[in-house]
């Protein structure tokens, strides 16, 4: 008979770690799956006849910080585990990534890459007054929440449980 809590068996989970959410977006592949599933949706876009460039681009960057947001600042928990997730229930997934160190290279990249999108979509409209507030409310949104300042801190108690 095993003594209780020397193995820990991960039922129902693909990998061996207790949860996987501190590393996947780490792994192998999966930036330039990010950035090519970024690229589709903009050429799908661009596909539309009614968008203009500047309208494309600018949707790209709003849907992009928009499922960010809620991908990373709103879903709780892991989404590999089982019922019983202890701590990561009421961690985002952002302050789970990396076992919640701030300014690894993946936390750099996620802040990386919507600003690099603002700055395509803003030179793409030409700096146009109404496009370039758009796409600045939705990098607030994106970039923000992921501010060390706010690790852990729920505005409002918005999300709090």
């Amino acid at each position: 008979m095993v003594p209780t809590g020397e193995i820990t068996m991960n039922i129902g989970t693909a990998t061996s770690e207790e949860n996987p959410t501190h590393s996947y977006l780490g792994s192998r592949g999966i930036w330039i799956t990010y950035v090519l599933i970024l690229l589709i949706t903009h050429f799908m876009l661009l596909t539309i006849p009614f968008f203009s460039v500047a309208v494309a681009w600018t949707l790209t960057n709003v849907v992009h910080c928009v499922i960010t947001y809620f991908m990373l600042h709103v879903t709780k928990g892991t989404p590999w585990g089982t019922p019983e997730q202890g701590k990561a229930r009421t961690q985002t997934q952002w302050e789970q990534i990396d076992f919640g160190q701030q300014f690894t290279p993946t936390k750099k990249f996620l802040t990386v890459v919507p600003v690099a999108i603002f700055f395509l979509a803003s030179f793409y409209t030409k700096y146009d007054t109404t496009h370039f507030c758009i796409n600045l409310i939705a990098l607030g949104f994106s970039v923000i929440p992921k501010l060390p300042q706010l690790h852990g801190v729920r505005i409002f108690n918005i999300n709090k449980w």
